[in-house]
Formats: structure tokens, sequence, C-alpha cells
């Protein structure tokens, strides 16, 4: 059993930015793939960045060039930096653990809303 726990987000206007972080207690959370994923209100849970063990990361298209995930394995920590932000990151976000496999599993973080005002 791994506990996820987000933090970070709020309400900030379009075009500030903000850092979510999800701290993990998984003993071997180097290994893990992590993920982000946003839920917005009438929409589906969809996947937004995601980082490997060896630091590989890969975007959602609608926010390549402005968020970046980046993980501190000794911290067990997996950030998200998100820069320039617009009214249609307005979600939920969550902190989700995947396997050194490269699959995903179903521990998720509680959320964290990242409100973004126009």
């Amino acid at each position: 059993q791994v506990t996820l726990v987000e933090s970070g987000g709020g309400l900030v206007q379009a075009g500030g930015s903000l850092r979510l972080s999800c701290v993990a207690s998984r003993s071997t959370f180097s290994i893990d793939l992590m993920g982000w994923y946003r839920q917005a209100p009438g929409k589906q849970r969809e996947l937004v960045a995601s980082i490997s063990s060896g630091g590989s990361a890969n975007y959602a298209d609608s926010v390549k060039d402005r968020f970046t995930i980046s993980r501190d394995n000794a911290k067990k920590i997996v950030y998200l930096q998100m820069n320039n932000l617009k009214p249609e990151d307005t979600a939920v976000y969550y902190c989700r653990r995947g396997t050194s496999a490269g699959t995903w599993t179903d521990d998720w973080g509680q959320g964290t809303q990242v409100t973004v005002s126009s």
C-alpha cells in the first residue's frame, strides 16, 4: 500500500504559475513510473504528464512547453511545475503511481484543486 499526498494547488490568474508536489510513502519510489492527471468538471480524468524512474518525461499536447514534471527520488516527491496557466487548466490535479514495467496502478492521491481565473 502506498500513500500519495498532493499539495500546491490554489487560485491563480491566467499567465501565472504554480508548482504541485506529490509525496509518496512507498520505499521503492525511485523505480516507479509517476504521473499527474487532472479532471475538470464534467470531463474525464486525463493524463497530463508522466515521468519514468530514469527521468524520461511525456506530456499531453495541451500542456507541452508550459508544464514540467520532475522527481526527487531521495525525498520521494514528484513535482509539476505549471507556467503560463490558462483558464482551461482549471481542474483537480491527481498524482498516480505506475509500475517499473510502465503500467498504471490504482494508487492515487486525494487531489489538489487548481483554479485559473481569466
